[in-house]
């Protein structure tokens, strides 16, 4: 397996990644996946990377901003996902903490957070083990096909940065 940064001509093989993610109904509030332009232009131009097997991408992770404001320049928030096919052997944790590693080494980003479904029980698995901790609860914070639902807020603090 390899990891690599994201480009453009991995859309469709990541775009297919993220609807069987979306199609789940526990990974994201998003109905159905982006264009490529929307995707790129909601995301960080770095820390984009994908993890394949053979030429074939089997998971991916992002960091987008959580304002346009300078202060919070330093603070991303994380998004990993795995083809289900590849779930349970470790990828996620493995994308997580090389994007923990570059956005810390490459970017100067002190604080990362994740907004996951309290019913995502392996994404918060990944990320605690990643070095996130659960801040709370946002309760009824979106609606998804008509039902209000929660999320558990998480965020990890850089010891190298603070």
């Amino acid at each position: 397996m390899e990891i690599r940064k994201l480009s453009p001509q991995d859309w469709d093989q990541v775009k297919l990644i993220y609807q069987k993610g979306i199609d789940t109904g526990n990974a994201t509030f998003q109905n159905s996946a982006p264009s490529w332009e929307e995707w790129d232009n909601l995301h960080l131009e770095s820390c984009r990377i994908i993890i394949q097997d053979d030429n074939i991408i089997i998971g991916w992770a992002a960091l987008s901003p959580v304002s346009s404001r300078c202060v919070y320049a330093g603070v991303a928030e994380v998004s990993v996902y795995v083809d289900s096919s590849h779930s349970g052997k470790g990828i996620g944790l493995t994308l997580l903490n090389e994007l923990v590693r570059q956005s810390e080494e490459e970017e100067g980003i002190w604080t990362l957070q994740a907004g996951i479904f309290p019913e995502n029980k392996a994404s918060l698995r990944i990320h605690q083990k990643a070095g996130f901790r659960i801040l709370g609860i946002r309760e009824k914070i979106g609606k998804q096909n008509g039902i209000w639902r929660d999320t558990a807020f998480l965020e990890r603090r850089s010891s190298v940065i603070i």
